[in-house]
Protein backbone atom coordinates (compact mmCIF):
# COMPACT_ATOMS: atom_id res chain seq x y z
CA UNK A 1 0.00 0.00 0.00
CA UNK A 2 1.24 3.55 -0.64
CA UNK A 3 1.84 5.57 2.19
CA UNK A 4 0.75 9.32 1.93
CA UNK A 5 3.12 12.39 2.12
CA UNK A 6 3.23 13.75 5.57
CA UNK A 7 2.09 17.73 5.58
CA UNK A 8 4.57 20.24 7.18
CA UNK A 9 2.22 20.20 10.04
CA UNK A 10 2.31 16.81 10.56
CA UNK A 11 6.02 16.89 10.51
CA UNK A 12 6.04 19.49 12.74
CA UNK A 13 3.86 17.34 15.44
CA UNK A 14 6.30 14.29 15.17
CA UNK A 15 9.10 17.05 15.94
CA UNK A 16 7.76 18.24 19.04
CA UNK A 17 6.49 15.38 20.15
CA UNK A 18 10.23 14.46 21.16
CA UNK A 19 12.19 15.64 24.47
CA UNK A 20 15.23 17.75 23.82
CA UNK A 21 17.09 17.73 27.44
CA UNK A 22 19.46 15.46 29.00
CA UNK A 23 17.53 12.91 30.25
CA UNK A 24 19.11 11.12 33.39
CA UNK A 25 17.71 9.63 36.55
CA UNK A 26 14.41 9.54 35.09
CA UNK A 27 14.69 13.34 34.83
CA UNK A 28 14.57 15.46 31.56
CA UNK A 29 16.83 18.46 32.28
CA UNK A 30 17.79 21.43 30.79
CA UNK A 31 21.52 22.50 29.91
CA UNK A 32 23.25 25.66 29.60
CA UNK A 33 23.67 25.36 26.08
CA UNK A 34 21.63 23.67 23.12
CA UNK A 35 22.67 22.35 19.85
CA UNK A 36 20.43 22.54 16.29
CA UNK A 37 20.01 19.31 14.67
CA UNK A 38 19.39 19.90 10.69
CA UNK A 39 16.60 17.86 8.16
CA UNK A 40 19.50 17.04 5.58
CA UNK A 41 16.83 17.31 2.64
CA UNK A 42 16.75 21.10 3.29
CA UNK A 43 19.51 22.48 5.66
CA UNK A 44 16.84 23.89 7.73
CA UNK A 45 16.76 23.19 11.84
CA UNK A 46 14.58 20.74 12.90
CA UNK A 47 14.84 22.02 16.87
CA UNK A 48 17.14 22.51 19.03
CA UNK A 49 18.64 20.00 21.77
CA UNK A 50 20.56 19.67 24.77
CA UNK A 51 24.40 20.20 24.14
CA UNK A 52 25.81 18.63 27.62
CA UNK A 53 29.02 19.61 29.08
CA UNK A 54 31.27 17.05 30.95
CA UNK A 55 29.95 18.16 34.13
CA UNK A 56 26.09 18.19 32.94
CA UNK A 57 26.92 14.87 31.62
CA UNK A 58 28.28 13.26 34.72
CA UNK A 59 24.97 13.48 36.32
CA UNK A 60 23.86 10.54 34.08
CA UNK A 61 27.19 8.12 35.21
CA UNK A 62 26.09 9.50 38.58
CA UNK A 63 22.25 7.96 38.05
CA UNK A 64 23.61 4.95 36.06
CA UNK A 65 26.22 3.79 38.77
CA UNK A 66 23.39 4.43 41.77
CA UNK A 67 20.82 2.53 40.06
CA UNK A 68 23.05 -0.81 39.63
CA UNK A 69 22.52 -2.74 42.56
CA UNK A 70 19.16 -2.40 42.16
CA UNK A 71 18.36 -2.98 38.94
CA UNK A 72 20.62 -6.14 38.66
CA UNK A 73 18.78 -7.58 41.62
CA UNK A 74 15.44 -7.15 39.44
CA UNK A 75 13.99 -10.72 38.89
CA UNK A 76 14.90 -11.31 35.00
CA UNK A 77 11.00 -12.09 34.32
CA UNK A 78 10.24 -8.55 35.72
CA UNK A 79 13.46 -7.10 33.13
CA UNK A 80 11.79 -9.21 30.53
CA UNK A 81 8.59 -7.63 30.56
CA UNK A 82 9.56 -4.18 30.55
CA UNK A 83 11.66 -5.17 26.94
CA UNK A 84 8.57 -6.78 26.37
CA UNK A 85 6.02 -3.67 27.02
CA UNK A 86 9.20 -1.28 24.96
CA UNK A 87 8.63 -4.09 22.02
CA UNK A 88 4.89 -2.91 21.81
CA UNK A 89 5.14 0.73 22.30
CA UNK A 90 7.24 1.04 19.48
CA UNK A 91 5.36 -0.84 17.16
CA UNK A 92 2.68 1.04 17.96
CA UNK A 93 3.98 4.38 17.39
CA UNK A 94 5.89 3.47 14.42
CA UNK A 95 4.64 5.89 12.18
CA UNK A 96 6.00 8.39 14.44
CA UNK A 97 9.24 7.28 15.13
CA UNK A 98 9.88 6.67 11.39
CA UNK A 99 8.84 10.23 10.54
CA UNK A 100 11.13 11.77 13.38
CA UNK A 101 14.35 9.52 11.82
CA UNK A 102 13.51 10.54 8.63
CA UNK A 103 13.55 14.03 9.31
CA UNK A 104 16.36 14.20 11.01
CA UNK A 105 18.48 12.06 9.04
CA UNK A 106 16.91 12.00 6.05
CA UNK A 107 16.54 8.04 4.67
CA UNK A 108 12.81 7.58 3.06
CA UNK A 109 10.33 6.51 5.21
CA UNK A 110 9.42 3.19 4.27
CA UNK A 111 13.05 2.21 4.86
CA UNK A 112 12.68 4.18 8.35
CA UNK A 113 9.12 2.06 8.99
CA UNK A 114 11.31 -0.90 8.33
CA UNK A 115 14.51 0.20 11.00
CA UNK A 116 11.56 0.61 13.58
CA UNK A 117 10.38 -2.96 13.22
CA UNK A 118 14.13 -4.13 13.16
CA UNK A 119 15.07 -1.77 15.98
CA UNK A 120 11.94 -3.50 17.67
CA UNK A 121 13.03 -7.14 17.56
CA UNK A 122 16.14 -6.84 19.61
CA UNK A 123 13.84 -5.64 22.71
CA UNK A 124 11.73 -8.77 21.76
CA UNK A 125 14.73 -10.94 21.16
CA UNK A 126 16.15 -9.76 24.32
CA UNK A 127 13.32 -9.99 26.40
CA UNK A 128 13.24 -13.14 25.88
CA UNK A 129 17.06 -13.86 26.57
CA UNK A 130 17.15 -11.97 29.58
CA UNK A 131 15.08 -15.12 31.66
CA UNK A 132 17.67 -17.30 29.97
CA UNK A 133 20.97 -16.08 31.29
CA UNK A 134 22.58 -19.74 32.89
CA UNK A 135 25.73 -20.83 34.35
CA UNK A 136 27.06 -24.15 35.82
CA UNK A 137 27.58 -26.85 37.79
CA UNK A 138 30.36 -29.64 38.10
CA UNK A 139 32.70 -31.86 40.18
CA UNK A 140 35.97 -30.96 40.73
CA UNK A 141 38.48 -33.32 38.65
CA UNK A 142 39.68 -34.49 42.30
CA UNK A 143 36.45 -35.00 43.65
CA UNK A 144 37.02 -32.67 46.78
CA UNK A 145 34.47 -29.96 45.37
CA UNK A 146 32.18 -28.37 43.60
CA UNK A 147 32.26 -25.60 40.81
CA UNK A 148 29.78 -22.97 40.34
CA UNK A 149 29.55 -20.99 37.37
CA UNK A 150 27.20 -17.41 37.51
CA UNK A 151 26.64 -14.71 35.21
CA UNK A 152 26.26 -11.61 36.26
CA UNK A 153 26.23 -8.20 34.93
CA UNK A 154 29.31 -6.79 34.14
CA UNK A 155 27.65 -2.81 35.45
CA UNK A 156 27.13 0.59 34.33
CA UNK A 157 27.47 0.73 30.53
CA UNK A 158 28.45 3.41 28.17
CA UNK A 159 26.35 3.00 24.85
CA UNK A 160 27.67 5.27 21.84
CA UNK A 161 25.71 4.96 18.57
CA UNK A 162 26.28 6.20 15.06
CA UNK A 163 23.71 8.23 12.78
CA UNK A 164 23.03 6.09 10.25
CA UNK A 165 20.86 3.80 12.11
CA UNK A 166 20.07 6.09 14.70
CA UNK A 167 17.35 3.84 16.09
CA UNK A 168 18.65 0.24 15.91
CA UNK A 169 21.78 0.87 16.82
CA UNK A 170 20.51 2.29 19.74
CA UNK A 171 18.31 -0.93 20.86
CA UNK A 172 20.85 -3.31 19.86
CA UNK A 173 22.63 -2.25 22.74
CA UNK A 174 20.24 -1.18 25.56
CA UNK A 175 18.22 -4.64 24.90
CA UNK A 176 20.84 -6.72 26.15
CA UNK A 177 22.46 -4.24 28.73
CA UNK A 178 18.88 -4.53 30.63
CA UNK A 179 18.82 -7.51 29.68
CA UNK A 180 21.44 -8.28 31.26
CA UNK A 181 21.12 -5.77 34.40
CA UNK A 182 23.03 -3.66 33.50
CA UNK A 183 22.48 0.09 33.56
CA UNK A 184 23.48 2.49 31.09
CA UNK A 185 24.39 5.97 29.55
CA UNK A 186 23.69 5.99 25.97
CA UNK A 187 25.46 8.85 23.70
CA UNK A 188 23.43 9.03 20.71
CA UNK A 189 25.50 10.78 17.49
CA UNK A 190 24.91 14.76 17.20
CA UNK A 191 23.20 14.43 13.69
CA UNK A 192 20.28 12.16 14.71
CA UNK A 193 19.88 12.78 18.37
CA UNK A 194 15.96 12.89 18.25
CA UNK A 195 15.42 9.28 17.76
CA UNK A 196 17.33 8.12 21.09
CA UNK A 197 15.42 10.86 22.64
CA UNK A 198 12.24 9.63 21.78
CA UNK A 199 13.08 5.77 22.31
CA UNK A 200 14.15 7.29 26.37
CA UNK A 201 10.29 8.85 26.59
CA UNK A 202 8.95 4.92 25.66
CA UNK A 203 10.77 3.11 28.12
CA UNK A 204 10.39 5.51 30.49
CA UNK A 205 6.77 4.59 29.76
CA UNK A 206 7.51 0.91 29.51
CA UNK A 207 8.45 0.70 33.14
CA UNK A 208 11.86 1.26 33.28
CA UNK A 209 12.98 2.71 36.80
CA UNK A 210 14.44 5.84 37.46
CA UNK A 211 18.31 5.76 36.31
CA UNK A 212 18.57 2.49 34.13
CA UNK A 213 18.43 4.45 30.70
CA UNK A 214 20.24 7.74 30.86
CA UNK A 215 20.82 10.08 28.02
CA UNK A 216 23.68 12.01 26.92
CA UNK A 217 23.29 14.58 23.75
CA UNK A 218 26.07 16.61 22.94
CA UNK A 219 28.36 17.80 20.01
CA UNK A 220 31.53 17.78 22.44
CA UNK A 221 31.69 14.28 22.32
CA UNK A 222 34.96 13.71 22.98
CA UNK A 223 35.47 15.94 26.17
CA UNK A 224 32.56 14.80 27.40
CA UNK A 225 32.78 11.07 26.82
CA UNK A 226 36.67 10.58 28.20
CA UNK A 227 35.76 11.78 31.40
CA UNK A 228 32.94 9.07 31.68
CA UNK A 229 35.11 6.28 29.83
CA UNK A 230 37.94 6.90 32.46
CA UNK A 231 35.52 7.14 35.52
CA UNK A 232 36.04 3.66 37.19
CA UNK A 233 32.58 3.10 37.89
CA UNK A 234 31.88 2.50 34.19
CA UNK A 235 32.51 -0.78 33.29
CA UNK A 236 31.69 -1.44 29.66
CA UNK A 237 31.95 0.45 26.39
CA UNK A 238 29.64 -0.27 23.63
CA UNK A 239 30.57 1.84 20.24
CA UNK A 240 29.32 1.98 16.68
CA UNK A 241 31.29 4.39 14.07
CA UNK A 242 34.88 4.66 12.26
CA UNK A 243 37.94 1.94 13.07
CA UNK A 244 39.32 5.90 13.93
CA UNK A 245 37.71 6.98 16.39
CA UNK A 246 36.85 3.26 17.63
CA UNK A 247 40.90 2.94 17.98
CA UNK A 248 40.95 6.14 20.00
CA UNK A 249 38.59 4.91 22.21
CA UNK A 250 40.01 1.69 22.73
CA UNK A 251 43.00 3.21 23.91
CA UNK A 252 41.22 5.15 26.49
CA UNK A 253 39.31 1.67 27.98
CA UNK A 254 42.16 0.39 28.24
CA UNK A 255 43.48 2.52 30.59
CA UNK A 256 40.92 0.67 33.11
CA UNK A 257 40.59 -2.62 31.53
CA UNK A 258 36.89 -1.74 30.60
CA UNK A 259 34.77 -4.01 28.86
CA UNK A 260 34.83 -3.08 24.84
CA UNK A 261 32.44 -3.85 21.66
CA UNK A 262 33.40 -2.18 18.55
CA UNK A 263 31.53 -2.46 15.77
CA UNK A 264 33.40 -0.45 13.21
CA UNK A 265 33.93 0.08 9.57
CA UNK A 266 33.99 -1.70 7.01
CA UNK A 267 34.86 -2.94 2.93
CA UNK A 268 32.66 -5.35 1.87
CA UNK A 269 33.46 -7.01 -1.42
CA UNK A 270 30.24 -8.09 -3.44
CA UNK A 271 31.29 -11.09 -5.81
CA UNK A 272 29.24 -12.42 -8.57
CA UNK A 273 30.38 -14.93 -10.11
CA UNK A 274 29.75 -16.24 -13.72
CA UNK A 275 27.47 -19.20 -12.73
CA UNK A 276 25.23 -16.80 -10.34
CA UNK A 277 21.50 -15.87 -11.14
CA UNK A 278 22.10 -12.90 -12.34
CA UNK A 279 18.51 -11.37 -11.17
CA UNK A 280 19.16 -12.55 -8.07
CA UNK A 281 22.09 -10.60 -7.84
CA UNK A 282 21.30 -7.57 -9.42
CA UNK A 283 18.62 -7.55 -6.86
CA UNK A 284 21.08 -8.38 -3.61
CA UNK A 285 23.19 -5.97 -4.59
CA UNK A 286 20.35 -3.48 -4.99
CA UNK A 287 19.70 -4.19 -1.65
CA UNK A 288 23.19 -4.25 -0.35
CA UNK A 289 24.69 -0.95 -2.01
CA UNK A 290 21.34 1.06 -1.28
CA UNK A 291 20.22 0.14 1.92
CA UNK A 292 20.29 3.54 3.34
CA UNK A 293 21.58 5.40 0.42
CA UNK A 294 24.38 3.15 0.74
CA UNK A 295 25.33 4.92 3.95
CA UNK A 296 25.58 1.77 6.05
CA UNK A 297 29.07 -0.32 7.23
CA UNK A 298 27.58 -3.36 5.25
CA UNK A 299 27.33 -1.76 2.39
CA UNK A 300 28.29 -3.39 -0.75
CA UNK A 301 31.72 -1.68 -1.39
CA UNK A 302 33.30 -3.27 -4.11
CA UNK A 303 31.60 -5.01 -6.52
CA UNK A 304 33.43 -7.89 -8.21
CA UNK A 305 31.99 -9.61 -11.22
CA UNK A 306 33.44 -12.47 -13.03
CA UNK A 307 34.74 -11.52 -16.34
CA UNK A 308 32.38 -13.74 -18.77
CA UNK A 309 29.08 -11.82 -17.11
CA UNK A 310 30.63 -8.44 -16.06
CA UNK A 311 28.82 -6.46 -19.18
CA UNK A 312 25.64 -7.96 -18.77
CA UNK A 313 25.56 -7.77 -14.61
CA UNK A 314 26.56 -3.74 -15.27
CA UNK A 315 23.67 -3.45 -17.81
CA UNK A 316 21.47 -5.09 -15.45
CA UNK A 317 22.44 -3.35 -12.64
CA UNK A 318 22.76 -0.02 -14.53
CA UNK A 319 18.68 -0.22 -15.21
CA UNK A 320 18.05 -1.25 -11.88
CA UNK A 321 19.83 1.68 -10.38
CA UNK A 322 18.00 4.51 -12.85
CA UNK A 323 15.03 3.37 -11.60
CA UNK A 324 15.40 4.60 -8.33
CA UNK A 325 13.81 8.20 -7.42
CA UNK A 326 15.49 10.81 -5.18
CA UNK A 327 13.91 13.54 -2.88
CA UNK A 328 13.17 13.82 0.79
CA UNK A 329 12.47 11.07 2.04
CA UNK A 330 9.48 12.07 3.26
CA UNK A 331 8.21 12.41 -0.40
CA UNK A 332 6.02 8.96 -1.66
CA UNK A 333 8.11 6.63 -4.11
CA UNK A 334 11.23 8.54 -2.84
CA UNK A 335 14.34 6.00 -2.63
CA UNK A 336 17.39 7.98 -2.88
CA UNK A 337 17.12 10.70 -0.41
CA UNK A 338 19.71 12.70 1.01
CA UNK A 339 22.75 12.58 2.69
CA UNK A 340 24.13 13.17 5.84
CA UNK A 341 25.74 16.51 5.49
CA UNK A 342 27.60 18.69 2.98
CA UNK A 343 30.88 16.93 3.79
CA UNK A 344 29.07 13.80 2.96
CA UNK A 345 28.53 14.94 -0.25
CA UNK A 346 32.12 16.28 -0.78
CA UNK A 347 33.55 12.90 0.00
CA UNK A 348 31.27 11.35 -2.47
CA UNK A 349 32.06 13.58 -5.18
CA UNK A 350 36.11 13.15 -4.49
CA UNK A 351 35.80 9.74 -4.51
CA UNK A 352 34.02 9.41 -7.99
CA UNK A 353 36.39 12.03 -9.36
CA UNK A 354 39.49 9.97 -8.52
CA UNK A 355 38.15 6.81 -9.68
CA UNK A 356 37.19 8.45 -13.13
CA UNK A 357 40.99 9.86 -13.18
CA UNK A 358 42.04 6.51 -12.81
CA UNK A 359 40.10 5.04 -15.64
CA UNK A 360 37.05 4.01 -14.58
CA UNK A 361 33.33 4.76 -16.65
CA UNK A 362 30.50 7.01 -15.44
CA UNK A 363 27.58 4.53 -16.51
CA UNK A 364 25.03 6.80 -14.58
CA UNK A 365 24.96 9.53 -12.32
CA UNK A 366 28.64 10.71 -11.49
CA UNK A 367 27.77 14.16 -9.85
CA UNK A 368 26.23 16.02 -7.24
CA UNK A 369 22.91 17.22 -7.19
CA UNK A 370 22.09 20.99 -7.27
CA UNK A 371 18.87 21.42 -4.97
CA UNK A 372 18.58 22.23 -1.39
CA UNK A 373 19.75 19.57 0.88
CA UNK A 374 22.84 17.36 0.71
CA UNK A 375 22.44 14.82 -2.50
CA UNK A 376 24.31 12.63 -4.92
CA UNK A 377 22.49 10.46 -6.96
CA UNK A 378 22.22 6.52 -7.84
CA UNK A 379 25.56 6.18 -9.77
CA UNK A 380 27.16 3.00 -11.34
CA UNK A 381 31.33 2.96 -12.26
CA UNK A 382 32.58 0.26 -14.21
CA UNK A 383 36.39 -0.72 -14.57
CA UNK A 384 37.08 0.90 -11.47
CA UNK A 385 40.77 -0.22 -10.71
CA UNK A 386 42.15 -1.36 -7.42
CA UNK A 387 44.43 1.65 -6.98
CA UNK A 388 41.07 4.02 -6.97
CA UNK A 389 40.55 5.15 -3.42
CA UNK A 390 36.88 4.19 -3.55
CA UNK A 391 38.36 0.43 -2.97
CA UNK A 392 40.34 0.81 0.18
CA UNK A 393 37.85 3.75 1.74
CA UNK A 394 34.21 3.74 2.61
CA UNK A 395 32.52 5.12 -0.19
CA UNK A 396 29.40 5.56 2.59
CA UNK A 397 26.80 6.85 -0.55
CA UNK A 398 24.77 5.77 -3.54
CA UNK A 399 27.53 4.73 -5.56
CA UNK A 400 28.27 1.10 -7.36
CA UNK A 401 31.90 0.86 -8.26
CA UNK A 402 32.03 -2.00 -10.28
CA UNK A 403 35.39 -4.29 -11.13
CA UNK A 404 36.12 -7.42 -12.65
CA UNK A 405 38.24 -10.80 -11.86
CA UNK A 406 39.31 -13.74 -13.79
CA UNK A 407 39.14 -16.78 -10.96
CA UNK A 408 38.25 -17.74 -7.70
CA UNK A 409 41.09 -17.22 -6.18
CA UNK A 410 41.14 -14.19 -7.69
CA UNK A 411 38.43 -12.95 -6.65
CA UNK A 412 38.90 -14.09 -2.73
CA UNK A 413 42.59 -12.53 -3.00
CA UNK A 414 41.06 -9.19 -3.92
CA UNK A 415 38.10 -9.58 -1.65
CA UNK A 416 40.32 -10.16 1.29
CA UNK A 417 42.89 -7.21 0.18
CA UNK A 418 41.47 -4.77 2.83
CA UNK A 419 42.51 -4.40 6.98
CA UNK A 420 38.34 -4.35 7.37
CA UNK A 421 36.61 -7.85 7.72
CA UNK A 422 32.86 -6.92 8.25
CA UNK A 423 31.00 -8.51 5.93
CA UNK A 424 31.01 -9.66 2.31
CA UNK A 425 28.64 -11.18 -0.26
CA UNK A 426 28.66 -13.47 -2.87
CA UNK A 427 26.46 -15.09 -5.61
CA UNK A 428 27.12 -18.47 -7.11
CA UNK A 429 24.51 -21.46 -7.86
CA UNK A 430 27.44 -23.80 -6.84
CA UNK A 431 27.39 -25.33 -3.46
CA UNK A 432 30.49 -25.99 -3.30
CA UNK A 433 31.70 -23.17 -4.52
CA UNK A 434 29.42 -21.06 -1.91
CA UNK A 435 30.59 -22.93 1.16
CA UNK A 436 34.69 -22.60 -0.02
CA UNK A 437 34.29 -18.96 -0.45
CA UNK A 438 32.76 -18.25 3.04
CA UNK A 439 34.92 -19.93 4.41
CA UNK A 440 37.87 -18.61 2.37
CA UNK A 441 36.99 -14.80 2.89
CA UNK A 442 37.94 -12.96 6.37
CA UNK A 443 35.00 -11.15 7.18
CA UNK A 444 33.25 -11.66 10.34
CA UNK A 445 30.08 -11.98 8.25
CA UNK A 446 28.73 -13.36 5.02
CA UNK A 447 25.58 -13.03 2.87
CA UNK A 448 25.64 -16.33 0.60
CA UNK A 449 22.99 -15.30 -2.28
CA UNK A 450 21.63 -12.83 0.38
CA UNK A 451 22.13 -8.86 0.32
CA UNK A 452 21.33 -8.26 3.83
CA UNK A 453 22.27 -10.09 6.86
CA UNK A 454 21.49 -8.04 9.49
CA UNK A 455 18.81 -9.67 12.15
CA UNK A 456 18.30 -9.68 15.88
CA UNK A 457 18.88 -13.19 15.88
CA UNK A 458 22.08 -13.24 14.78
CA UNK A 459 25.86 -12.80 15.65
CA UNK A 460 26.90 -8.96 14.09
CA UNK A 461 30.20 -8.30 14.02
CA UNK A 462 33.90 -7.89 12.31
CA UNK A 463 37.08 -9.31 12.46
CA UNK A 464 40.34 -7.63 11.72
CA UNK A 465 39.79 -3.35 11.87
CA UNK A 466 35.99 -3.62 11.65
CA UNK A 467 35.53 -4.69 15.83
CA UNK A 468 35.86 -6.31 18.49
CA UNK A 469 32.62 -8.46 19.98
CA UNK A 470 29.10 -9.41 18.91
CA UNK A 471 26.12 -8.19 19.10
CA UNK A 472 22.65 -9.99 18.90
CA UNK A 473 22.21 -13.61 18.15
CA UNK A 474 22.85 -15.65 21.62
CA UNK A 475 25.98 -13.92 22.08
CA UNK A 476 24.80 -10.64 22.14
CA UNK A 477 24.01 -10.18 25.42
CA UNK A 478 27.35 -11.86 26.77
CA UNK A 479 28.78 -9.00 25.91
CA UNK A 480 27.09 -7.55 28.93
CA UNK A 481 27.80 -10.29 31.37
CA UNK A 482 30.85 -11.23 33.92
CA UNK A 483 31.57 -15.10 34.30
CA UNK A 484 31.95 -15.71 38.21
CA UNK A 485 33.26 -19.26 39.32
CA UNK A 486 32.61 -20.16 43.37
CA UNK A 487 34.60 -22.99 44.70
CA UNK A 488 32.42 -24.83 47.00
CA UNK A 489 34.31 -26.95 49.43
CA UNK A 490 33.16 -30.67 51.40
Amino acid sequence: MRQSTPSSATEAEAIASVPTGLFAGGRWRTTARTMPVQDPSTGEVLTEVADASPEEAATALDAAAAAQADWAATPPRQRSEILSRAHRLMVEETDRLALVMTLEMGKPLAEARGEVAYAAEFFRWFAEEAVRIDGGYMTAPAGDSRFLVAREPVGPCLLITPWNFPLAMGTRKIGPALAAGCTCVIKPASHTPLSILALAEILVRAGVPDGVVNVVTTKRSNDVMTPLILDPRSRKLSFTGSTEVGKGLLELAAKTVMRTSMELGGNAPFLVFEDADLDAAVEGAMQAKMRNIGQACTAANRILVQRPVAADFADRLTRRMAELPLGRGVEDGVVVGPLINAGAVDKVTDLVRDAVGRGAEVRLGGQAVDRPGHYYPATVLTGVPADAEMCSAEIFGPVAALSEFETEEEAVAIANDTPYGLVSYLYTTDLARGFRVSHALETGMVGLNRGVVSNPAAPFGGVKESGVGREGGFSGIDEFLETKYISVGL
